[in-house]
């Protein structure tokens, strides 16, 4: 194979549509395009959404809600998940995403753990926030809870 030999696939590759080139092209006179109108014009048309100057439907639906632009969003880990971890292991955000215990959040401002499940081995747990029943049965399994970031 040689560079000049390389052509795309049968048929991938359409020639653009000649418009106004005769009669017998079908496509001749007013080029598909009719007779006269907003739509048979240069740069005719109209953008999208107007409706002929009725008042546009997004304009008549009522809108609701709010986006916090500064939403903290976290990363979430039960104790259950963490329950069958070997004593000693340095539980953080990093680990986390290693060992795929929580999904990826976007944007996200670090690891949480929330208090579902019971624990009952001793763990250094790195995170963002801790839920107070979280924190509580971590320190009562011997482990430590570190306040991160």
């Amino acid at each position: 194979m040689r560079i000049d030999t390389i052509s795309p696939a049968e048929g991938a590759r359409t020639s653009a549509k000649r418009l106004g080139r005769g009669i017998g092209s079908g496509l001749g006179k007013t080029s598909g395009k009719g007779h006269k109108g907003q739509w048979a014009r240069s740069g005719g048309g109209v953008r999208p959404g107007f409706e002929g100057g009725q008042m546009p439907l997004a304009r008549r639906i009522p809108k609701r809600g709010f986006n916090n632009r500064f939403r903290k969003e976290y990363v979430i880990v039960n104790l259950s998940d963490l329950a069958e971890l070997p004593a000693g292991t340095v539980v953080d955000y990093g680990f986390v995403m290693e060992n795929k215990l929580a999904k990826e959040v976007k944007n996200n401002s670090g690891l949480k753990v929330l208090g579902g499940g019971e624990l009952n081995v001793a763990l250094t747990v790195k995170a963002a926030k801790y839920s107070e029943s979280a924190k509580a049965a971590i320190e009562q399994a011997g482990g430590t809870a570190e306040v991160i970031g």
